[in-house]
């Protein structure tokens, strides 16, 4: 569990060293700033393709990209006894075919790593991290998050985003994105 930690935070670091805008020299000897990409653009970008689960309509590459991790995440958290005690509200309603909440959840993380991670035309209008892991301000929580449940949580996004085929470089920058939040979720 230490070395996956160790892990992101390492790939998140080099993530911030490499994400800084380049310079360089054109032909007329002028400076002309490159921006280099956001971790959103190495996730797909704006790129727009056919979103598999909605016949007919389009999606960002990123977007498709992030949700894929986002849902896959959610199946490994639905699996792990030592997590989805957080979420009985949710699993009692997917049990009864109900998936309206999975679809709110799954839209809502979408749309803070797309924002987490540079995309410019999304906006996250969930609750803020705090509050959102706090059962008190959310009734769909069952209790607050120790370190060992954030390192848990790390351990099945990197499970989840494995499923879907995200290349270990890729996982250890949105692993740094994570990272952030964890003095927010962290409550006990």
């Amino acid at each position: 569990m230490k070395k996956i930690i160790t892990t992101i935070a390492i790939c998140g670091i080099a993530a911030a060293m490499v994400s800084t805008t380049s310079c360089k020299k054109n032909n007329d000897d002028d400076m002309v700033v490159t921006p280099t990409p956001t971790l959103y653009d190495s996730l797909g970008g704006t790129t727009m393709v056919a979103d598999p689960t909605n016949s007919g309509q389009m999606i960002e590459k990123g977007r498709l990209g992030i949700r894929s991790v986002v849902d896959s995440t959610i199946f490994v958290i639905a699996a792990d006894t030592a997590l989805n005690k957080f979420f009985p509200v949710l699993l009692a309603e997917v049990t009864a075919g109900n998936t309206t909440g999975f679809a709110a959840l799954s839209k809502n993380l979408t749309d803070f790593f797309c924002v987490a991670t540079g995309a410019k035309n999304f906006t996250y209008a969930g609750k803020n991290m705090v509050d959102a892991h706090d059962p008190a301000k959310n009734p769909r929580m069952n209790g607050k998050s120790s370190t060992a449940d954030f390192d848990r949580f790390v351990t099945d996004l990197v499970t989840g985003a494995k499923k879907v085929g995200l290349s270990d470089q890729l996982i250890g920058q949105v692993g740094a994105v994570v990272n952030t939040t964890r003095s927010q979720v962290v409550q006990k």
